[in-house]
């Protein structure tokens, strides 16, 4: 049966929990908290003016939004980060804006999708956290953003990562305190990732998982959250003529990309498009293989991912990805965007792009180039972490090609985003969504005991996804009964 959390299943953990919140001074944030920060009570608010961003106290869950001031230290909140991807820089007519994701705690918005996992198994008393410790398998940054969460929430983290991700992410394991498993291979060796919790499961009775790629809160929270973002942003740049026509995502953890289900209930037309490595076209063409786009594209369809929304699969080259890395972050590469006409303080900004957020910007130009969109058209994407969580690569490149110059610059800039085409981009039909679903079977029904019964749900239950969805309602009348019962907001 697919879980829907609208209750509590066990008095006596939560009880537990409560002492523990009491004891830590843990309060916990609604979805509606963190998708307008506005309702956040005063006291909280003098509270973070003294707090670090990236600070390991609890009331910094009140910073799991999109509405986080730029700052390190002792920003509030604002509007929702945002940057605009110009003509200039794209090439295409269409208007592109990606909103930001290094202004979350960790620098990625991935705490986010963890805590939609973490917080409802505390309050309906799945989850003990003066005994259990939460198990994060991930490629990168959920696992990072789910060790963060556990630290705030008082409990130990397992991360689960491939050894070959950036060493940044290793290294802030380890200051964290997590117990960091490594498994073999890169960014879509996942089923090592499965193996590795296959083994907690059958030998420590301590652990309980928080799969990314199975666990429903993960969109819930995307869909309450990050779509209600990319919406305020729409109606703070839209204009007379404008037309939301794009909304673009790497599948990843298929997360994310429920933010455009959402935007389907504010704008029917809008298409819905799922991201990838070409080198890894899980989607596109059941392909598999390795790829450096860190974050997306792992060989396998998510069971979370709510595949009849999707409209558009995009297959994005990593070794441009790779080289816009170096054009948007050495200083040759700044400086022939500048010299190009590009504004300054855009080329300054670029930096909040990671490889992920690249990807997600040149799918978001092939969008724009298949279905011929005017500048009336509007294309949203993500930028879910910058390049300060990769510049280990950016030494890697350079070891590799050696020093980057301006002639290498306008051959990046040309070659990579204005000589983008229509290559590798397909729109979807009834059937091609129904194929990418049916592969959920091998992974999930065959390895990791899914009940046939609950896959067919999932397609054909037309209510199923919005019961997912829509949890938040319920899962916040709980978040403020329990934070009564800890009495922590009362006294603080």
């Amino acid at each position: 049966m697919i879980q829907i959390i609208n209750k509590v299943v066990n008095p006596d953990v939560r009880k537990k929990a409560i002492d523990r919140f009491r004891e830590k001074g843990i309060i916990l944030p609604t979805f509606a908290q963190m998708r307008d920060p506005g309702l956040i009570p005063e006291k909280i608010k003098n509270k973070l003016k003294n707090i670090g961003l990236w600070e390991l106290n609890p009331l910094n869950l009140f910073r799991i939004n999109w509405h986080n001031e730029p700052k390190e230290k002792g920003g509030l909140y604002g509007g929702v980060n945002y940057i605009d991807i110009p003509k200039e820089i794209s090439g295409v007519d269409a208007h592109i804006f990606m909103i930001i994701g290094k202004w979350f705690p960790t620098g990625a918005h991935k705490v986010g999708a963890a805590y939609g996992c973490l917080a409802p198994r505390i309050i309906s008393g799945e989850f003990d956290p003066s005994y259990h410790k939460a198990v994060w398998p991930s490629t990168g940054n959920y696992c990072r953003g789910g060790a963060f969460d556990s630290y705030l929430m008082g409990c130990t983290a397992v991360a689960i990562l491939p050894e070959e991700m950036s060493k940044e992410r290793f290294e802030w394991l380890k200051e964290i305190g997590a117990e960091v498993i490594a498994t073999p291979g890169c960014e879509s060796n996942v089923k090592e990732i499965y193996d590795a919790c296959w083994n907690i499961r059958r030998n420590r009775k301590d652990c309980i998982i928080f799969n990314q790629f199975d666990e429903f809160g993960n969109p819930c929270w995307h869909y309450n959250v990050t779509g209600y973002a990319l919406e305020e942003i729409y109606n703070k740049i839209k204009k007379s003529k404008s037309r939301f026509a794009g909304y673009v995502s790497a599948t990843g953890s298929a997360g994310t990309i429920a933010a455009g289900d959402f935007l389907r209930t504010k704008h029917p037309q809008i298409k819905v498009v799922a991201s990838e490595a070409l080198q890894c076209p899980t989607l596109l063409m059941n392909g598999f293989g390795g790829h450096r786009i860190e974050g997306i594209g792992d060989k396998h369809v998510p069971w979370v991912h709510n595949v009849k929304n999707t409209d558009v699969v995009v297959a994005i080259d990593d070794e441009d990805c790779m080289r816009i890395l170096r054009l948007f972050n050495e200083k040759e590469g700044k400086e022939y965007l500048k010299s190009s006409g590009v504004n300054k303080d855009l080329v300054n900004s670029l930096e909040l792009l990671g490889i992920s957020g690249i990807s997600n910007m040149l799918s978001a130009i092939k969008t724009a180039k298949l279905f011929e969109m005017t500048s009336d058209d509007v294309v949203m994407t993500i930028a879910t972490d910058s390049a300060e969580m990769y510049w280990s690569r950016l030494k890697e490149l350079t070891t590799e090609r050696g020093g980057y110059s301006q002639l290498q610059a306008a051959k990046d800039y040309e070659k990579c985003i204005i000589g983008t085409k229509t290559d590798y981009i397909k729109e979807l039909t009834y059937n091609d969504r129904k194929i990418i679903h049916n592969l959920k079977y091998f992974t999930w029904v065959e390895q990791q005991a899914k009940e046939i019964e609950d896959l067919n749900q999932l397609w054909y239950d037309r209510e199923i996804w919005e019961q997912i969805f829509h949890q938040d309602v319920k899962l916040d009348e709980m978040i403020n009964v329990f934070n009564e019962e800890t009495g922590v907001l009362k006294r603080l």
